[in-house]
């Protein structure tokens, strides 16, 4: 998962291989985002030798805490080719709110 900011936004990129929209699942609560979801395997385990297994199977969880002052209602969501990207704008207000502060000699 990738967090990452610019003058305008907050975003997420998060790698869900193998799995669909409709098996991920993204909340806010109390200023902190919550990506959870299930990959089921697909295979039966009982009738199968395995010789190597690396893809994971189950339940994941990642909660991330946001800056309050992000607007709940404008946050977007969307799964293309097994990436999730989450995109928060920041409000107005805190924009343009950057100032130099002077570092002065002690």
């Amino acid at each position: 998962m990738d967090v990452s900011e610019t003058e305008k936004e907050i975003r997420i990129a998060a790698e869900i291989p193998g799995m669909e929209e409709k098996d991920i699942s993204v909340n806010l609560q109390n200023d902190v985002l919550t990506i959870s979801g299930e990959k089921s395997n697909e295979v039966d385990e009982k009738s199968t030798l395995f010789h190597r297994m690396e893809r994971s199977y189950g339940s994941f969880r990642r909660d991330i805490q946001l800056p309050a002052d992000l607007n709940p209602e404008k946050i977007s969501a969307v799964f293309s080719k097994g990436v999730l990207t989450i995109t928060m704008p920041k409000p107005e207000e805190t924009l343009n709110k950057t100032r130099k502060i002077e570092i002065k000699k002690g």
